[in-house]
């Protein structure tokens, strides 16, 4: 069976109250992990709650007990790849190991715009993203100080200490489905790569790519474990999903339609059929966006339906 994890949307309305029974909620439901966006403010105003990641992590790893948690994922268009080599691997130790650190390049303007951060083109924002993962990957795992001379980032005998308990630290999460660089990062970097709103048929194709590519870094295909994260529309009836489908799509789209484009839509029985043929094709995780952030009661109902 795929695990089955909660991804939330940080920007859009995350406070202190409903971070705490969100997480409260979906370990007591029986989830095996939470997962969180990293953005200052929502794509388009007005601004909303949008609570810092690495504190709601830091409190998460002191306020859980078995629930794996992270980052999906944290720009490096505005944090420093020092700073979060260092914040992940204290918050994993504090969590006693239960932290997965999910890297992206950035993408969204406005808050780049509204802070005074250079999000820059794609070429020259991925070009950062690899320098910031090499940085983040060799700070983690080697115990000899490190030298680094880029064209972003200047390391100078840089060391990370206290060492990380868990040997190499948090597992690292490349996120994104851009096979020409995404993926070539994740087959020298990542322990799990994170493929988003992605159909089946489009994940199958990249997942057999990254196992080519894994093989020209000498790395074997089972070191690197396969997740996705995508919408998740649940109803109790066919009848309450259609009206969600309608209500999240504006009118565009029936059920079978976003299903096609990666969603995960349906009943509970509908939901497990999906799961099961996303675990054929060599999913190991799915990660649920689940964007109603008062929806305490949903997130009970559909652990219930789905991990029986």
């Amino acid at each position: 069976m795929v695990e089955i994890g909660i991804m939330i949307e940080g920007q859009n309305g995350l406070n202190w109250d409903r971070w705490q029974r969100i997480a409260r909620t979906v370990e007591e439901a029986g989830y095996s992990s939470l997962f969180r966006s990293d953005h200052f403010t929502n794509s388009k105003p007005p601004d909303i709650d949008s609570l810092e990641l690495w504190v709601s992590l830091t409190w998460l790893a002191e306020n859980s007990n078995k629930l794996e948690f992270g980052s999906l994922v944290t720009p490096m268009s505005f944090r420093h790849p020092v700073h979060t080599a260092r914040m992940a691997a204290a918050v994993d130790d504090l969590s006693g190991g239960r932290m997965s650190l999910g890297l992206g390049a950035g993408w969204q303007e406005r808050e780049h715009d509204n802070f005074g951060f250079d999000l820059s083109h794609p070429s020259k924002r991925f070009d950062r993203f690899e320098e910031g993962v090499h940085i983040i990957s060799r700070l983690l795992h080697n115990d000899e100080p490190v030298d680094f001379n880029g064209k972003f980032f200047q390391l100078n005998s840089a060391i990370l200490l206290p060492r990380p308990i868990r040997t190499g630290g948090p597992p690292i999460i490349i996120g994104g489905n851009g096979e020409k660089r995404t993926l070539a990062v994740a087959a020298r970097y990542a322990d799990e790569w994170n493929a988003l709103f992605i159909p089946l048929e489009e994940f199958s194709r990249l997942n057999d790519l990254l196992d080519n590519i894994l093989g020209t870094y000498g790395r074997d295909p089972s070191e690197v474990r396969r997740s996705i994260m995508t919408g998740c529309i649940f109803g109790n009836t066919v009848q309450e999903v259609k009206e969600k489908v309608l209500k999240r799509t504006k009118g565009q789209f029936d059920p079978a339609e976003l299903q096609k484009r990666g969603f995960i839509v349906g009943t509970a029985e509908e939901l497990l059929e999906q799961l099961e043929m996303l675990g054929e094709a060599g999913v190991q995780r799915v990660m649920l966006q689940w964007l109603d952030l008062e929806n305490f009661e949903g997130l009970f109902a559909l652990a219930e339906g789905i991990m029986k």
